[in-house]
């Protein structure tokens, strides 16, 4: 398995349709303005998220239990920022649409200006013929309200690709998995 350079990202995104709306390069100013930037780097893709939010709230002081999840945990928003309270958390999604090929796995790992700030992103890996827009979960480890920007940088995608011998028996699609196709913020489901 290798990781994949921008060469190539470039070429599934434009060949293949693997990111959609796809940007070849870096973005780092809109309309004149500095934003986090998002777009193709040297060995990843930085997602954007988009202005919709599931913001969570302890207001019922329900339990957050994977297997029986209270949509009512979550507030909706529809916004360009999003601040999450102290020690607590939001959902969004991607701007960008995904179709992962078969013998291709991807990881997101969170941008350090976020990092930096106590802002933590986590994504599980996109697996082999996975498609839709990403789910992503903002944890606020600080004591103070955090802020998230919608349409700009949040999250890089990082891309390995198979030996043409070793592509998966089994893919994500083949397996019929439960976030196939998902195209909004998606609560865990069993």
């Amino acid at each position: 398995m290798s990781i994949k350079s921008d060469r190539w990202i470039r070429r599934m995104a434009q060949e293949h349709g693997m990111i959609d709306p796809f940007e070849p390069g870096q973005v780092k100013q809109v309309d004149g303005r500095r934003i986090v930037s998002y777009g193709t780097s040297s060995y990843g893709y930085d997602v954007r998220c988009s202005d919709e939010f599931k913001l969570f709230t302890n207001l019922n002081t329900t339990i957050v239990d994977p297997k029986n999840f209270d949509p009512d945990s979550f507030v909706d928003l529809k916004s360009d920022v999003c601040i999450i309270p102290p020690n607590s958390f939001a959902l969004a999604r991607t701007v960008e649409r995904f179709r992962i090929p078969r013998n291709v796995l991807t990881v997101c790992l969170g941008k350090s200006t976020y990092a930096r700030c106590g802002i933590i992103v986590n994504v599980t890996p996109l697996e082999p013929e996975w498609e839709g827009y990403v789910t992503l979960e903002f944890s606020n480890t600080t004591p103070l309200p955090a802020k998230i920007y919608a349409n700009e940088g949040v999250a890089q995608m990082i891309f390995f690709e198979s030996a043409p011998d070793d592509v998966c028996e089994t893919s994500y699609r083949d397996r019929g998995g439960k976030y196939q196709g998902q195209s909004g913020v998606v609560l865990p489901r069993i």
